[in-house]
């Protein structure tokens, strides 16, 4: 602890290692019998943000003989001082080294934090690969949106949660402590549904099918969030409103992969969010899911959290918006308190495109969105588009700049009325096949096309009201690659980190130049992964994972 306290002058954002925040759990370390590191491969003020991270916190904490702590990647100035000083990563709560505890548990995401998780073991030092570790040695595991395909980080983790992970995370906490011994526990856990355990299962024969929460109304909700001790990316309280959707983007992994649709009760939610803000504090309470407005009682959950809200000024915030089901009264409602920007997300410029990729929203319902939202007084709206999608053309692009110029006239129908001057931003990411999604055979398109794209479209915008944003296709590419890569890619991961990968998410530290050497150092192309079409006959990598069918354990 004193070689921490000499080191955290001289690192960015000291707050976000030194723990202590209110309403985090610290118990008797002599009267817990298991400890868990939950671990997010990224920095605290993102990790924090997590909704996962909060419910996982939780359920492992309520369990009496548990105690959880949190533990996020230090930032590049954090760990050249740790590794100098020979402090390894430690838990948040009690700032002991997490080598001794006996879970790590990582959540995995996002493909392009999976550098930190090796780099993470490392700074704990425990040997990254699961082969080098020996029974002593910490139980390595991980849940989350990426272990929907699990093969590319198959090398380096013990155990993975393919699902939904409230409950499973205790039925794993029963059977570790009934059984110590490394093997007999993933002998034991590897019989539960929606676990895969890599040295045991074979890909060829094996099937997992995810887990799921069947009554998110009895599920864990975390009432008494940590406040965190410096500013974070969503620093609210969360409202989770369903799981699932309804809509089925043939892009959208997590449609596909987050299905059957549930859905909380209204009455369940106004309880929560109530609990919520008096157990922390916070002005704000943001309702959370793939697509807000297709909760069936919006309107109703929204009266009566606003009856309880205004007075208090509480801000109500819907950050994921449709423009066919877009109501100006609702959101009049809702931003009385603090009124905020609108986001709509048509994904494609040109019905045609929109069709084929089973976004069925119109130019009519978005135009008609914007003219209401702009008669309630918004002025700032942001429209998100992807570049690269299958059967894009160069009519489909052109067609994104005609519509935020439509946007853009909606507006200057109403400057009679309106005084203010208006925002609109056009944004475009890069199109990335993702495994079980109509799409997961797709080519990407190559960087270089993109990149044409791009610039075609930011020639086709000639309004200096428009701003135009887009994402880079370099960090795409790499996401694209290691989304849908099998066992192999396990090495070209080691060797990126090796070679000095971290934070592959942020584009100050990413390096195109960096991953391409590490594929060539393992004779891999990583076009194979990227960029080629898979035949209908492909067996591919994560095909063993069944997200159709369900198991409520």
């Amino acid at each position: 602890m004193e070689k921490l306290e000499q080191i955290l002058s001289k690192v960015l954002k000291p707050a976000q290692y030194t723990g202590g925040e209110y309403n985090q759990i610290i118990k008797d370390k002599d009267k817990v019998d298991i400890r868990v590191a939950l671990c997010f491969p990224d920095t605290y003020e993102i990790g924090m943000s997590n909704l996962g991270m909060r419910i996982l916190y939780g359920v492992f904490n309520d369990i009496t003989d548990v105690w959880c702590e949190r533990v996020f990647e230090p930032w590049t100035d954090m760990e050249v001082l740790m590794r100098e000083n020979n402090i390894p990563l430690y838990g948040l709560e009690s700032f002991d080294a997490i080598k001794g505890f006996d879970i790590i548990a990582f959540s995995l995401g996002y493909e392009l934090s999976y550098t930190n998780v090796l780099n993470m073991l490392d700074m704990a030092g425990i040997a990254h690969r699961r082969a080098d570790r020996d029974s002593d040695a910490p139980l390595v595991i991980a849940g989350g949106s990426c272990c929907y395909n699990p093969e590319p980080m198959a090398d380096f983790i013990d155990l993975f949660v393919v699902g939904e992970g409230e409950e499973i995370a205790c039925e794993l906490i029963d059977i570790y402590r009934a059984n110590r011994n490394k093997q007999e526990f993933l002998d034991k856990a590897s019989k539960l549904s929606g676990v895969y355990v890599p040295a045991l299962h074979s890909t060829c024969s094996h099937t997992v099918s995810k887990r799921i929460i069947k009554d998110l109304n009895t599920s864990y909700f975390p009432a008494n969030p940590i406040i965190p001790s410096m500013g974070i990316v969503h620093d609210r309280a969360v409202l989770e409103l369903f799981r699932g959707c309804v809509r089925g983007c043939k892009f959208c992994q997590a449609g596909h992969t987050g299905y059957p649709v549930r859905m909380r009760s209204p009455e369940v939610l106004l309880e929560q969010g109530k609990n919520a803000i008096i157990n922390s504090g916070y002005d704000e309470i943001a309702l959370l899911s793939l697509s807000t407005s297709d909760y069936k009682h919006l309107d109703e959950l929204c009266v009566s959290l606003l009856e309880w809200c205004e007075p208090k000024k509480v801000n109500l915030s819907l950050p994921s918006l449709r423009a066919d089901s877009f109501s100006v009264e609702l959101m009049e409602r809702v931003q009385k308190v603090r009124k905020s920007g609108l986001t709509f997300a048509p994904e494609a410029g040109t019905q045609r495109l929109r069709d084929h990729i089973n976004k069925n929203i119109t130019e009519e319902e978005l135009l008609s969105a914007c003219r209401a939202a702009f008669f309630g007084g918004w002025n700032t709206v942001k429209l998100y588009f992807m570049l690269g999608l299958p059967s894009e053309t160069d009519e489909d692009i052109i067609a994104i700049a005609d519509v935020a110029h439509k946007v853009l006239e909606t507006w200057k129908e109403h400057t009679n009325s309106i005084k203010r001057g208006v925002r609109i931003t056009v944004s475009t990411s890069c199109f990335i096949p993702k495994p079980h999604t109509p799409f997961q055979r797709e080519e990407q398109i190559p960087i270089d096309e993109y990149s044409r794209r791009a610039r075609l479209l930011k020639e086709s915008i000639r309004s200096k009201q428009i701003t135009y944003n887009w994402h880079s296709p370099e960090q795409g590419f790499v996401e694209a690659a290691l989304s849908r890569g099998d066992r192999k890619l396990g090495r070209v991961i080691e060797t990126a980190w090796q070679n000095g990968a971290r934070f592959d998410s942020w584009s100050e530290h990413f390096s195109l130049e960096g991953w391409l050497a590490a594929f060539c150092e393992n004779s891999l192309n990583p076009d194979d992964y990227s960029l080629r079409k898979r035949p209908d006959d492909e067996i591919l990598p994560w095909s063993f994972v069944n997200v159709r069918e369900v198991n409520h354990g």
